[in-house]
């Protein structure tokens, strides 16, 4: 099984400095190892080309964010299965073959993370990912391991394998084959969010997505755009609309957008309270944008295989969370 590990690089010269020894020591026996640069103004591409000489370079004519990044650097890797992996990731030791091993004894399983930890502080899951993402039904995505804010330390709680329902953009593996066949990520997104999209795709294709416990890597996290950046806010709550406008079943879509956008006002409202009014307008600005786009996004709406319309594991994680106090994955029902 052919594997590709391609890092998506935007002015990261210093990330690449700081974490490309690691991947390569780990992965170079398994796996060839890209770069795709995003239109880097930095020397990012210099740099690799003259420090880590057998890293492949793809270089993108201009910066279309994550996704249309990977949607035109993938056109040119020929491999079985894509690891996108961010350029703040630090890999350990054996990460490839339990992932590689997976794909081999599970041909229904298209998508897989590993366990994705802080990098900050190893004792904790990292927010983007951690052990495996689920969704709610109105589309708030949450992790084993991370409900908001909330981080669980690893107690190796969470070192199996099993089925989720989204799999981190952070360290994201795909086969090729059906990467191309749902057409890859959505490029309206440019960032955040695009990963639970395209596996939403997949799950109502019918296919399976899996985290898989024995493989570690460690995550920066924000190294793009931090939890304190307005923009950041703007495109998790519009691409979340998207998302959900294109892939609730039909008897489920106008109950769940209406219930979602009066949480996401509260959300809103919050963000007031907390004297953070940057973020409340990029929220009202995101909405703005959903409803001008809703006509280009119903046109988007494929086919919807999952007949039992069980997407979600829990009605609402706002209601567990922040109504009954709940902070750790294990206490959800």
């Amino acid at each position: 099984m052919k594997v590709a590990v391609i890092i998506l690089n935007w002015n990261g010269k210093q990330l690449l400095e700081q974490f490309l020894p690691a991947m390569l020591k780990y992965s170079s026996n398994d796996a060839d190892i890209y770069v795709a640069d995003n239109n880097s103004p930095d020397d990012s591409v210099k740099f690799v080309k003259e420090t880590f000489p057998s890293v492949k370079i793809i270089e993108n004519s201009i910066n279309g964010g994550y996704a249309k990044g990977y949607n035109d650097a993938l056109q040119h890797i020929d491999a079985d299965i894509y690891a996108l992996v961010n350029s703040d990731i630090e890999v350990t030791e054996n990460w490839l073959k339990p992932i590689i091993s997976e794909f081999e004894s599970s041909k229904d399983t298209v998508a897989i993370q590993p366990k994705i930890k802080d990098f900050k502080d190893k004792t904790k899951f990292e927010y983007a990912g951690a052990a495996g993402g689920f969704i709610d039904l109105y589309g708030y995505p949450y992790c084993r391991g991370r409900l908001f804010s909330n981080l669980e330390k690893d107690t190796a709680q969470y070192n199996d394998t099993t089925d989720i329902f989204w799999a981190s953009g952070a360290c994201f593996f795909i086969r090729k084959e059906i990467f191309h066949q749902l057409d890859g990520f959505d490029e309206d997104y440019f960032a955040h969010y695009e990963e639970i999209d395209l596996c939403w795709r997949i799950k109502n294709e019918g296919y399976n997505i899996k985290y898989v416990g024995e493989s570690t890597v460690y995550h920066v996290g924000g190294a793009t755009l931090n939890e304190a950046n307005p923009r950041k806010t703007y495109l998790n709550f519009r691409n979340s609309l998207f998302s959900i406008l294109k892939n609730v079943p039909s008897n489920y879509l106008f109950f769940v957008l209406l219930i979602r956008l009066l949480l996401d006002g509260v959300a809103g409202i919050k963000f007031l309270f907390e004297l953070r009014p940057r973020h409340c307008f990029a929220i009202l600005k995101a909405h703005f944008n959903f409803y001008y786009n809703i006509p280009k996004y119903l046109k988007k709406r494929k086919r919807i295989t999952d007949k039992k319309n069980n997407y979600y594991q829990c009605k609402s994680i706002v209601w567990q969370h922040f109504v009954l106090g709940k902070k750790n994955f294990s206490e959800i029902t």
